[in-house]
């Protein structure tokens, strides 16, 4: 059975988990009502596929969506089992609650960007991607397509990924054959991606810390650079040369932008020779960076 997190009723972490739900889905009604909508777009996932048939039917977007929520997840719930928890319940529903709403005060066009389509792709993107964001971080999901993901990677045993992208490019494609207009599926694929990008800043942060590697000969020195300049930690791990059998010792560690900057040009005085294999860490956990604690507070 799928585990599905559930805080204590009225608790601090219930009204903030629901807090960050009422404002997440708000924010992605938004960036559908505003940006999306308006000009065509077809992202994916159920929205996308709503979309096309408001102008096909004339039928309210969030209507639409609503109606291929709800059956879904009953469908979901028996097939995958109980991992759709009144969290997401209560964000697909008043997603589609806040989109209508907003329809209906502001009007079908409330920015009249005209024929600025790539603006409202990039701004539509980053105002939904910041609200689902949000929406995950109260451990909650928006429903919808994947779960339609979920059941073909059960039947076809295609990882989780690549059924997300299968079941969302036929609903991107869908747009072009509705709509006649080869432009819609390129702007569509656009907002997917800043959305997506959007997402994991707002789960991860913006990170500017460096993994670091560092095999040398001098790696007592730059082990004392990095723990009495840097005051930062590390691990240095015993290796073998692939070449020669050589011992050689690793140092692992991470350090930002300023200090990965400083320990360079130290490891180029001292030993021009060394190897370093420099990464981004999209997040660090643990002791003199965010704790997991933190995190999960």
């Amino acid at each position: 059975m799928a585990f599905v997190q559930n805080e204590k009723i009225f608790s601090k972490k219930w009204f903030k988990a629901y807090s960050l739900i009422t404002l997440g889905t708000f924010a992605v009604a938004l960036g559908y009502g505003f940006f999306i909508t308006p000009y065509k777009i077809v992202p994916g996932g159920i929205y996308g596929l709503a979309i096309v048939l408001h102008y096909l039917l004339d039928l309210p977007v969030g209507i639409i969506a609503l109606c291929f929520n709800i059956p879904l997840t009953i469908i979901g719930i028996k097939i995958l089992g109980p991992r759709f928890g009144v969290k997401t319940v209560v964000a697909f529903v008043l997603t589609a609650i806040f989109v209508d709403t907003l329809s209906l005060f502001f009007g079908k066009d409330p920015l009249q960007l005209g024929d600025d389509i790539l603006l409202s792709c990039v701004f539509g993107g980053l105002v939904i991607g910041f609200g689902v964001g949000l929406i995950f971080k109260a451990k909650a999901t928006s429903g919808g397509s994947d779960v339609i993901s979920m059941i073909v990677s059960k039947y076809t045993k295609l990882p989780i990924g690549q059924s997300i992208i299968i079941v969302d490019s036929t609903i991107v494609i869908s747009g072009l054959i509705a709509f006649g207009d080869w432009r819609i599926p390129l702007y569509s694929w656009i907002t997917i991606f800043v959305l997506s990008k959007v997402v994991d800043v707002v789960l991860q942060g913006i990170s500017y810390d460096k993994t670091l590697f560092i095999i040398s000969d001098k790696y007592e020195e730059i082990r004392s650079k990095i723990l009495n300049d840097l005051h930062r930690g590390g691990t240095i791990i015993a290796g073998k040369g692939m070449f020669n059998g050589a011992e050689k010792q690793i140092i692992f560690t991470v350090v930002n932008r300023r200090e990965l900057a400083m320990l360079e040009s130290y490891i180029h005085e001292i030993d021009p020779n060394a190897f370093l294999t420099v990464i981004n860490a999209n997040e660090i956990i643990g002791q003199g960076f965010k704790s997991l604690n933190d995190k999960l507070e």
